[in-house]
């Protein structure tokens, strides 16, 4: 299904501030569908203005929706829609009289022109469903007014609300709760769901008739300094989210001015208690913490272990053990990189090429002989559980290289990586004196080569192969598979 920017770009000359104004009117514009318990759709005039396309649709969560199929798409000429061609020519809300049976349920179709400064940009289609038309409870007529006001503010060019303050990722909703208040701050009229949520705070006597943010400001902050966002938001004078606690119950509040007309006539404020899902955020800020520290320590025991290894090594005369604990040092430092790498991200997800480029300087480092070791292309991101033998694997085949390719002569070798969403190709390719003869991998009796083996085939379900260089030396490739990042 193609997006409101492609359909914009594709059917109008639109120009971006109203194509952003636009945006922010779908983004928000689910209260504006449970509020009227109607199916929404924008409208917006082709290039030519012959045309209306429809370029977004939001069904109600409060009622039965009209359009079980999707709409936005779809072009009908100027005339077929006569309510639409009113609301535009006329900047005036349209409500048809009777309702339309041609779909054999009862629809109630209006038009709300959207404005954006002194202009219209595009027409609001609202069609509810009367099939279940019943004479409406309290809490449903105050939902059809505040979405009356909230449509003359549209029209108006005063909703959405050009500066309003970030949105939290889960706004509050209409069925989470809802609060009416008038002018002066007061609350008019407090659904059940939002009366529940003030109660866990609580308060012990009734929401209506109470001033909101007087009433919210002594349940959570009796004896403290009050949050001037709150007042701010809890008497409804600005168009912003906040969330107030009191001992354990957090409960987050959206503000809506309702300005019809050019002055402000109440408030929508939109109530969710977020109790259960602060606390759950809170055990996954604790349990990061705690693999992280783990990490640390597992990056501070596996240095230590390095640091015996180097002194037990310095004490043996025997070279070819010297050597062999030399060569523990170096893979029980790649380990020792990746921890700690991943106890300073909150995820089990680090970026390699980071890892690879600290695992290059330790090469040089240890190496007697006089070689250059080049990056090309990067690894990107990888959990943890490829990184660790990965990071390994790359310690091998740097080792082998300098070690067996160059002995005490000088040289290059070149790390040659490549990537996609399903696999990671990596080539560590040299120019030094290349391949013994009649060399088998599979008999190859190197410990290193039988780890990156093991490491390679067995852990990472990947494929390795040796093989002479196009121009000497030897080249080594891995290729592993790996999730998208």
């Amino acid at each position: 299904m193609p997006t409101l920017s492609e359909l914009v770009a594709r059917h109008t000359t639109c120009d971006p501030a109203d194509l952003e104004w636009m945006h922010s009117l779908v983004s928000d514009w689910q209260l504006l569908a449970d509020l009227s318990f109607a199916d929404l759709i924008l409208w917006i005039p082709s290039r030519e203005g012959s045309a209306w396309v429809a370029v977004a649709q939001m069904r109600p969560t409060t009622g039965p929706t009209v359009y079980h199929d999707d709409v936005v798409g779809s072009i009908v000429a100027v005339g077929e829609r006569p309510l639409i061609d009113t609301a535009w020519r006329e900047h005036r809300i349209c409500r048809e009289g009777d309702p339309d049976w041609s779909s054999g349920v009862p629809v109630r179709e209006e038009t709300i022109p959207v404005r954006r400064d002194d202009h219209f940009v595009a027409v609001i289609q609202r069609s509810t469903n009367l099939s279940s038309a019943r004479t409406p409870s309290r809490l449903e007529l105050t939902y059809l007014q505040s979405a009356s006001d909230l449509a003359q503010m549209v029209s108006e060019g005063r909703f959405p609300f050009p500066d309003e303050g970030p949105i939290l990722v889960r706004s509050p909703r209409v069925g989470d709760g809802l609060l009416r208040l008038d002018r002066a701050g007061r609350v008019t009229y407090a659904s059940p769901n939002a009366l529940s949520a003030y109660r866990r705070l609580g308060l012990h006597a009734d929401l209506v008739g109470t001033e909101l943010g007087k009433t919210t400001a002594t349940l959570c902050y009796s004896g403290e300094p009050i949050n001037e966002d709150l007042m701010l938001v809890a008497s409804g004078r600005t168009p912003r989210e906040t969330e107030v606690e009191a001992g354990a119950i957090v409960v987050q509040l959206r503000a809506i001015p309702l300005i019809v007309g050019g002055g402000r006539i109440g408030a929508l404020v939109l109530v969710r208690d977020v109790t259960e899902l602060r606390r759950r955020e809170r055990e996954l800020l604790t349990k990061d913490a705690t693999i992280r520290e783990i990490h640390h320590r597992v990056k501070n025991n596996l240095q230590t272990v390095a640091a015996l290894l180097r002194l037990q090594a310095r004490r043996l005369r025997v070279p070819e053990g010297r050597e062999a604990l030399e060569e523990a040092v170096r893979r029980v430092g790649s380990i020792a990189i990746v921890h700690e790498t991943l106890s300073h991200t909150p995820e089990e997800i680090v970026d390699f090429d980071d890892i690879a480029d600290r695992v290059i300087a330790m090469t040089g480092d240890v190496s007697e002989a006089s070689v250059a070791v080049r990056r090309v292309g990067c690894f990107g991101m990888l959990p943890a559980m490829i990184a660790t033998p990965v990071a390994m694997v790359l310690t091998e085949l740097l080792q082998n290289a300098v070690q067996h390719g160059f002995a005490y002569g000088s040289g290059t070798v070149k790390i040659i990586v490549s990537r996609t969403e399903e696999r990671l190709d990596v080539i560590v390719a040299d120019d030094g004196q290349g391949l013994p003869e009649g060399f088998d991998l599979e008999a190859s009796t190197s410990l290193g080569l039988q780890i990156v083996r093991t490491l390679v085939v067995g852990e990472l379900s990947g494929r390795l192969a040796v093989r002479p260089g196009k121009e000497g030396g030897t080249e080594v490739s891995v290729t592993i598979p790996v999730q998208p990042a």
